[in-house]
């Protein structure tokens, strides 16, 4: 197989490396070069041994990403703030090709998957979203076969607990957003306070470079103030907000001027009330996002 075969055969499944690789960093510049390394890999890899191309260079990806994580570690610890992954727009727009994946890449899944060991994230990943088999999963990941189905069972048990239960349409996910953000610029408290869920969780992630809550706040009150506070006209002045596919739901999104200033993604409970509030405003996790001018 010459160079050219080899670029094209990798080219085909690109797509399906990055999703592996932030599925397990939450990081599309991180996920970018670990698929960078996975082709040097490749490039120089026996081939003929190779019999399935994509569950190959899958665990090559999760393998590097899993290293890649733990690199991480360091600078997680000293970062300000909740830490969120980064939102990250779908390589294909199809309705069906985004549904398929929505629920693995969501921001509240990619959340709970944060919570998870590296070794059972990588796990979880390798057996839920590629389910790939126990054996190779051992390979890939240096442990036994059957510590690997405990990885596998531990992390899916723990992701089960923790997820949304219920999803609610498009339409309906809409239209409560954008009442809700209408009542937050207008300072109503009470209608904003009767859309959240009494324990709801808000996490704003800025970095230390934009404004947001040092440690997530809890219940339907202490979310109300805060957010009515900081998306007053005072502060939102210049701001135009719209709407985006991002990571398989729909999120709101601020955009100054073309630039995008931040992004958020709201979970609802069964009776339709908002549960989860993600905030990501650090700008170096939101050049994945278009900006306005790249809408269409």
């Amino acid at each position: 197989m010459n160079s050219d075969e080899l670029a094209a055969e990798f080219a085909e499944h690109r797509a399906v490396l990055v999703g592996a690789a932030y599925r397990v960093v939450g990081s599309v510049a991180d996920a970018e070069d670990v698929v960078q390394e996975t082709w040097l890999r490749w490039s120089t890899a026996e081939h003929a041994e190779v019999r399935d191309v994509r569950a190959y260079l899958v665990r090559i990806t999760t393998r590097l990403a899993l290293n890649r994580l733990r690199q991480q570690k360091s600078r997680r610890e000293q970062y300000v703030g909740p830490w969120l992954p980064e939102p990250i727009a779908a390589a294909d727009q199809d309705p069906a090709a985004v549904a398929e994946v929505a629920d693995s890449v969501s921001m509240a899944m990619l959340v709970v998957l944060e919570t998870l060991s590296p070794l059972e994230r990588a796990a979880f990943v390798l057996r839920e979203v590629f389910d790939l088999p126990f054996s190779e999963i051992a390979d890939t990941l240096g442990r036994s076969e059957a510590a690997v189905r405990q990885l596998a069972h531990r992390a899916r048990e723990h992701v089960h607990a923790r997820q949304p239960r219920h999803r609610v349409d498009k339409a309906r996910h809409q239209e409560i957003t954008s009442r809700f953000l209408t009542a937050t610029w207008s300072g109503d408290y009470d209608q904003v306070v009767a859309m959240l869920a009494p324990d709801v969780e808000l996490v704003s992630d800025g970095g230390g470079k934009r404004r947001a809550a040092l440690r997530p706040v809890h219940g339907s009150d202490k979310v109300g103030r805060w957010l009515i506070a900081v998306m007053s006209p005072e502060q939102t002045a210049g701001l135009e907000f719209g709407s985006a596919m991002l990571n398989g739901e729909q999120a709101f999104v601020a955009y100054d001027g073309p630039a995008v200033d931040t992004v958020g993604f709201m979970d609802l409970d069964e009776n339709g009330l908002i549960s989860r509030i993600y905030v990501v405003r650090n700008p170096d996790k939101l050049k994945a996002v278009p900006g306005r001018e790249q809408r269409g």
